[in-house]
């Protein structure tokens, strides 16, 4: 996977938790693989860390096109955990909202329901 110029769409950002070198990458290549998945046009994914009492807190946003932010948390003994909860959480909207936007194109009528035209009352 390409990751030039990727640090400005995927940010990986923390408060008070250090990140080391491997979890921004693993978070870039996570992100790259459930977008590319459903829908690949991602804009913006800013991921965030944060400590939460004995646990640590993952909140990740996606901007794919111009479809809503979809945001997704979660929780988890260790930094990879929490993101692993909260990249399960966005890949399944993003996969609801691909079945949605399939689900919405216009279907070919049956033919149980075409009338005939020389059918008479």
């Amino acid at each position: 996977m390409e990751f030039d110029g990727l640090d400005n769409v995927i940010t990986v950002k923390s408060a008070n938790v250090d990140l080391g070198q491997a979890l921004p990458q693993h978070v870039r290549e996570s992100v790259l693989r459930i977008t590319e998945k459903y829908f690949g046009e991602l804009v913006a994914a800013p991921v965030y860390f944060s400590r939460e009492g004995p646990l640590f807190r993952c909140a990740v946003n996606l901007q794919i096109g111009s479809f809503k932010m979809i945001s997704a948390g979660g929780l988890g003994t260790d930094c990879y955990q929490a993101f692993n909860v909260a990249i399960e959480k966005a890949a399944k909207q993003l996969r609801r909202k691909k079945r949605a936007v399939r689900d919405n194109r216009a279907r070919r009528p049956s033919r149980t329901t075409i009338p005939f035209a020389d059918a008479r009352p």
